[in-house]
């Protein structure tokens, strides 16, 4: 008998020691829908590259990734909601050179993003393009140029937010060729096409996935790429730089979470959009956006946001731009 029960308290232990150090099955990542933020409206071209990896993390995780528009200051309502959100990774943030541009451009933000925030993943790369209402007259950059300095203060250009990067390329062209032009903000870039279309206002420096979508359906013309070289989707385009050297104004999209989210849920997500940015059919799709797959570690995507941080500051300060 006390053979039988010294036995019995020892199977006990044993299970004890099991239980204790194995975690249920209900505790693996993700266990329950993941909300992503997204700083713009439905539509625009940080939405269309969202829905697009959404599906596919979607399938891959298990969980349905839900896209959620939070449109407003620049991406910085979206910002604000998911660093407040918990650190569990089930809130995530689309990042955007928005996020880098924002840290110097505005003055009184309630959170430092590289403080505040844990890098993810790197999606892509993309350039901005030039676009202009078909009613405008200039059909060149050099055309373009030349019209504003005849007419300054006359032209209008759109953005999709201020502190994006549709917005800071058009300040630092202005900067560059001394143009004189009026910043009209939207709460995304969709919504602005209807004005630029109807010329009410004249142009706008967009990313390409939404700018091309434009052009494609013969809404807008497209002048010029802000990146240094002509991009590989679109290589009839011009860069803008062939008629302004050293203008350069290259984008970048990634995701990242709430500080103090567990590194193991760093590593699912990273490791599940490197699968993503293999993919072929995946790949076929962030092309017809003409973005540039760009996986990264978790380490290398936080070095690219804090170097993209420093060179907007640089820019920021130049342009003398400040939003407050």
């Amino acid at each position: 008998m006390l053979r039988m029960l010294r036995r019995g308290l020892f199977g006990l232990a044993v299970l004890s020691v099991l239980f204790s150090t194995t975690p249920p099955a209900s505790a693996a990542y993700p266990d329950r829908p993941i909300h992503w933020l997204i700083g713009f409206s439905a539509g625009g071209p940080v939405d269309i590259v969202a829905r697009i990896m959404a599906q596919w993390l979607s399938e891959r995780l298990g969980q349905q990734v839900i896209v959620e528009n939070r449109t407003g200051s620049g991406g910085n309502i979206a910002a604000a909601a998911a660093i407040n959100a918990p650190p569990d990774g089930y809130t995530l943030l689309f990042v955007a050179p928005n996020n880098a541009i924002s840290t110097s451009l505005y003055k009184k933000l309630p959170f430092d993003f590289l403080r505040d925030t844990v890098p993810v993943a790197s999606i892509m790369q993309l350039t901005n393009m030039l676009v202009v209402s078909n009613a405008f007259p200039p059909k060149s950059v050099k055309e373009f140029i030349d019209y504003c300095h005849a007419n300054p203060g006359k032209i209008s250009y759109a953005s999709s937010g201020n502190g994006t990067s549709v917005h800071m390329s058009a300040e630092l062209f202005k900067v560059m060729t001394k143009c004189d032009m009026v910043h009209v903000p939207y709460r995304g870039s969709a919504i602005a096409f209807p004005d630029i279309i109807s010329n009410k206002v004249q142009l706008i420096f967009d990313n390409l996935p939404s700018a091309m979508e434009q052009v494609k359906g013969g809404n807008v013309r497209a002048l010029g790429v802000t990146s240094p070289k002509r991009w590989p989707s679109v290589p009839d385009v011009p860069a803008i730089a062939e008629t302004v050297p050293g203008f350069e104004s290259v984008g970048f999209y990634g995701i990242s979470a709430p500080k103090g989210t567990p590194p193991e849920v760093i590593e699912t997500l990273n490791k599940a959009v490197g699968e993503a940015l293999k993919d072929p059919k995946l790949v076929a799709k962030l092309a017809e956006t003409g973005g540039i797959p760009k996986p990264m570690t978790s380490a290398e995507f936080g070095k690219l946001v804090a170097d993209e941080t420093a060179k907007w500051r640089k820019v920021v300060e130049f342009a003398g731009v400040s939003v407050d």
